[in-house]
């Protein structure tokens, strides 16, 4: 039968290495979060200030306690900008933290600023404020990508490149008509941003635990201070709400998909095979050992980030989708993945506006691949019902001969004589000539939204008024 020594020892060893104290240690290891809601440090100060100001305004608390309060919470937010604050595990989280610096500058004032508010409300609070930041930074830079696109369309509204379906030939498009498809998926991520910032725009300060407050508080005072539209109107809802964290996820993973599949184009558009851009060395690097290669880095990494930020929407989801009301500590899991996923898309989008600004158009290898693959054959189709009056079935039809036959010839369809041409269908005429250039292709879709180039600098000016 094994002693006691030994029994400890064995007891001891199931914690394993740094858990070797035991429970506690393993506790304080699961339970603090002040290793990442530092980062919460601004938000969390000017809330107490809003939160202090709003006590002594309803005479909850002194005015010259107040003072205390505002004067010992400036002092920190110095001791942490300068890196003088020393950060405690011990004190959990950084509204303990700061509490606890601050009874160690003012002393017993700081007490009363707790008063009619919880962490659960006070976590809510900072948390709301740095999305709501973020979602602002967020706007901004979107604003400039979409600007480094408006550009680049307004630069090659006359550009001829390819247009794909499948990744084949499809029908030629300007390479500006190509940049406004971003311009449109981009703001519309900008305006899911905006509408984010609108339905959070609520104030949660005042809901302390989840039941409100006895205390003659004024939430409006609060809300107001902070920038907010209005308080929250329910208490339990307030505390265990983080639709406006997975909101943001949202967004980032569908800016980031946009900017994936952005990624994708230029990794393919700079191969030797394509050839329609060149990437500067400031977004792409050179092979250890082959030394004519140039990989497009930088675009690569874009579209790896993709995957961190879907990974924090879906890892947030699941956090919340088995909560009862109110607060649960699962809730403190929510903020590495929405830190880490603002961090990711905020680069993405800074290094993608950087390429954007930066690439070199190739505008005779987007030429030259924009009448292969017989890119013009639905202008033939086109013009044989407006010119010939055959129904379009039939117009694909022909259309289909005048293809196969360019094919055995080796030809493009602007090639092909005009005599095997009218054997295939004799309402051809050398009028159709006109239209099997890529040039005539592109001019001749002037539908609204269209490829025509005088259409693309209407949705370029279009966009300028609104950007």
């Amino acid at each position: 039968m094994a002693d006691g020594s030994s029994e400890t020892k064995s007891s001891n060893q199931m914690w394993g290495g740094r858990f070797a104290s035991g429970p506690d240690a393993i506790m304080e290891e699961i339970n603090a979060s002040i290793g990442f809601d530092k980062k919460l440090y601004a938000q969390d100060i000017r809330g107490s200030i809003a939160h202090a100001t709003m006590l002594a305004h309803q005479g909850i608390i002194s005015a010259e306690d107040k003072d205390k309060i505002v004067h010992g919470l400036g002092t920190i937010l110095s001791e942490i900008e300068s890196g003088a604050f020393e950060f405690s595990r011990r004190l959990e989280d950084i509204h303990m933290n700061i509490e606890a610096r601050l009874a160690t500058l003012i002393g017993p004032a700081a007490g009363r600023l707790h008063t009619a508010r919880s962490r659960n409300d006070q976590v809510a609070l900072d948390f709301r404020l740095w999305v709501k930041e973020e979602l602002q930074k967020t706007e901004r830079a979107l604003t400039a990508l979409i600007g480094a696109f408006l550009d680049r369309a307004e630069e090659h509204a006359d550009t001829v490149m390819p247009g794909f379906t499948h990744l084949q030939t499809a029908q030629p498009v300007t390479f500006g008509h190509h940049c406004m498809a971003y311009v449109e998926m981009f703001g519309r991520d900008r305006s899911r941003v905006r509408h984010a910032i609108e339905h959070m725009d609520e104030s949660p300060i005042g809901a302390a635990a989840l039941a409100g407050t006895g205390f003659p508080i004024d939430r409006h005072m609060t809300a107001k201070a902070l920038g907010f539209r209005e308080p929250t109107r329910n208490s339990i809802d307030t505390v265990s709400d983080r639709d406006f964290a997975l909101e943001f996820l949202s967004i980032a993973a569908i800016a980031a998909t946009h900017l994936s599949r952005l990624a994708e184009e230029i990794v393919i558009w700079s191969t030797p095979q394509f050839g329609f851009i060149r990437l500067s060395d400031a977004f792409s690097t050179g092979s250890s050992i082959m030394p004519q290669k140039k990989n497009p880095d930088a675009a690569e990494l874009v579209r790896a980030k993709t995957g961190r930020i879907n990974g924090s929407l879906i890892a947030l989801l699941t956090v919340m989708k088995g909560l009862p009301l109110a607060y649960s500590k699962d809730m403190q899991e929510d903020k590495e993945q929405v830190f880490d996923a603002a961090e990711s898309l905020e680069l993405a989008i800074a290094a993608m506006t950087g390429m954007v600004r930066d690439m070199k158009i190739r505008a005779d290898r987007m030429k030259a691949a924009a009448g292969s693959g017989y890119s013009t054959a639905t202008d033939l189709a086109d013009w044989l019902v407006r010119a010939a009056g055959l129904p379009f079935r039939d117009a694909h039809h022909v259309t289909g001969k005048a293809v196969a036959l360019a094919e055995e010839k080796g030809c493009d369809l602007a090639d092909l004589p005009l005599a095997e041409l009218t054997a295939i269908n004799p309402a051809i005429t050398d009028k159709v000539f006109d239209v099997l250039t890529v040039e005539a292709s592109v001019a001749s879709r002037t539908s609204f939204g269209g490829t025509a180039p005088a259409e693309v600098r209407k949705q370029i000016a279009w966009w300028r008024a609104r950007n």
